[in-house]
C-alpha cells in the first residue's frame, strides 16, 4: 500500500523559510515593537497609579475629558509610529503590510508581558481589561487580542517567506471583503459593553463562542492565500 502524503501544510514550511536579510530586518522590528511595549506600560502603569492605586478593576474610573484625549491621541501616535515604520523597512506593498502586521503583534504581545513584569497584572489570561479607547473603549479578555496578534505574527512571518522565494501573492476582491467583515465585526464585539463600562457597570461575559467564529473566516482567508501562493512568471526582481 502507497505511503499516504505526511508533508506539513505548504504555508506551514514557508513560515519556516526565511532569507538573511530577512532575518535581519524582523530582528530590528522585533527589537522596536519591543521597546514600544516596554514604552506604552510605562504609560499605563503612571495612569494606573493615579487612577487606580489600589489596583486596576471594574468598573472602572472614568478619566476626565481633556486626559481621554490625550490618551486617545497618544494611542493613535502609537498606530502611525507602527505604520511608518512599517513604510520605511522596505518598498515592497506586501512587506510593508507584513511589517506592519509583525510589529504590531509583537508590541501588543510584549505590552501585556511588561505590564506583568511591571505590576504582576493581568493574573491570568481570563482578565477583562480596556484594550483601547478609539473611537469608544474596547472590552475583553486579555488572551482574546493575544490570539488576534499571534495570528498576525505568524501571518507576517509567512508573507516575508513567500516574497523571499518570489512567490506571488494572490487575494481576491471578496476575500478582502471577508476580513474586512471579520475585522469589523471583532471591533464590534470589542466595543459592544462600551456604554456599560462606562455607565460604571461590570463588562458583560464575553462572548467568546462568537469571537471565534468571526475570527474563523479571515483565518481560513489567509490559508487559502498561502496555500494559492505561486511563483511569478518573471521573478527576476528582488524586492528590497
Amino acid at each position: 500500500m502507497a505511503k499516504a502524503n505526511s508533508q506539513p501544510l505548504p504555508w506551514l514550511v514557508a513560515a519556516s523559510r526565511l532569507a538573511p536579510s530577512t532575518h535581519r530586518r524582523l530582528f530590528w522590528l522585533f527589537i522596536f515593537a519591543v521597546a514600544m511595549a516596554q514604552l506604552e506600560a510605562s504609560v499605563v502603569v503612571y495612569l494606573r497609579a493615579l487612577y487606580y492605586p489600589a489596583g486596576f478593576a471594574f468598573p472602572i474610573k472614568v478619566i476626565p475629558g481633556h486626559i481621554a484625549w490625550v490618551e486617545i491621541a497618544r494611542e493613535s501616535a502609537t498606530l502611525i509610529m507602527i505604520l511608518s515604520v512599517a513604510w520605511l523597512t522596505t518598498r515592497d506593498p506586501w512587506r510593508r503590510f507584513a511589517a506592519f502586521l509583525f510589529v504590531f503583534g509583537i508590541w501588543d504581545i510584549f505590552y501585556y508581558a511588561w505590564l506583568w513584569v511591571m505590576l504582576a497584572w493581568p493574573p491570568s489570561f481570563f482578565t477583562e481589561d480596556i484594550l483601547f479607547l478609539t473611537p469608544m473603549p474596547w472590552v475583553g479578555p486579555v488572551w482574546a487580542p493575544l490570539l488576534i496578534s499571534c495570528c498576525m505574527v505568524i501571518s507576517s512571518v509567512t508573507i516575508f517567506s513567500l516574497r523571499d522565494r518570489y512567490r506571488k501573492i494572490r487575494v481576491h476582491r471578496w476575500e478582502w471583503t471577508v476580513v474586512l467583515l471579520s475585522a469589523m465585526s471583532l471591533v464590534g464585539i470589542f466595543m459592544w459593553p462600551a456604554s456599560t463600562v462606562l455607565d460604571g457597570g461590570m463588562p458583560p461575559g464575553f462572548p467568546w463562542l462568537l469571537f471565534l467564529l468571526v475570527l474563523a473566516p479571515a483565518v481560513t482567508v489567509c490559508v487559502r492565500t498561502w496555500n494559492r501562493a505561486e511563483r511569478p512568471r518573471h521573478p527576476s526582481r528582488l524586492f528590497p
